[in-house]
């Protein structure tokens, strides 16, 4: 088992019978939902909500009960990945693209739980490219602006054809390597107040608790 694998099996045990739970995106979540369609097949009782089309399409495939914000209003727990995780588990999300309804998953859930491998661990966010989802219209306008603040060049996202990457809501996403962010929550506050961005990959203050994964060893952080 990887690290990957063990910190996703490991996040499980965090789900309780009868709970309401937000499922992340990424190759860690993956395996989370993996061990949670085991548990369910054991017998546990969840409804959950995806964070993504991918995620859905797999938790329906394992049989995992899915639930909109049509019917809940607020989760008991969500577990996600993390592109960078740094101090006080302030977060760089959104290397998969699915940034918006991460956030609005983690901002509905009681108890909001990290996962990763201690790859991802860092002193000062920043390394990992910061991803701000943008409407389409006028982006290369959104575009100057996310460059002032960040003090960088954004490069708009690729699929793997070479078209524009279009996120499950219809949104661009614009990859900016800041280099070192000692700041990630004005960082966060400056993005979000620029006129067509939707979303900015910084999750900050929002994470609990962080389920970190070496090879044969698992680390539990606390904010």
């Amino acid at each position: 088992m990887d690290a990957k694998q063990r910190a996703g099996a490991r996040s499980v045990e965090f789900i309780e019978d009868g709970m309401t739970v937000g499922l992340g995106t990424g190759s860690t979540a993956y395996w989370m939902v993996k061990r949670l369609g085991e548990r369910v097949r054991e017998g546990l009782r969840v409804r959950c909500v995806p964070t993504s089309r991918r995620t859905e399409e797999q938790a329906r495939a394992l049989g995992i009960p899915l639930v909109t914000f049509a019917d809940v209003q607020q989760l008991d727990l969500a577990i996600d990945g993390a592109d960078e995780i740094g101090p006080g588990l302030a977060l760089i999300k959104g290397g998969g693209g699915a940034l918006l309804r991460e956030k609005l998953v983690a901002a509905a859930a009681r108890r909001f739980v990290v996962i990763a491998d201690a790859g991802k661990k860092a002193e000062v966010l920043g390394k990992f490219p910061l991803p701000v989802e943008v409407v389409p219209f006028a982006w290369e306008v959104t575009a100057r602006r996310v460059a002032e603040v960040t003090r960088t060049e954004p490069a708009l996202r690729r699929d793997a054809s070479g078209g524009v990457f279009v996120t499950d809501n219809g949104n661009y996403i614009l990859d900016c390597r800041c280099g070192e962010i000692h700041d990630p929550a004005r960082m966060e506050r400056a993005l979000k107040m620029l006129t067509g961005v939707v979303e900015c990959g910084l999750f900050v203050g929002m994470a609990d608790l962080a389920v970190v994964a070496t090879a044969d060893d698992v680390e539990i952080i606390e904010r």
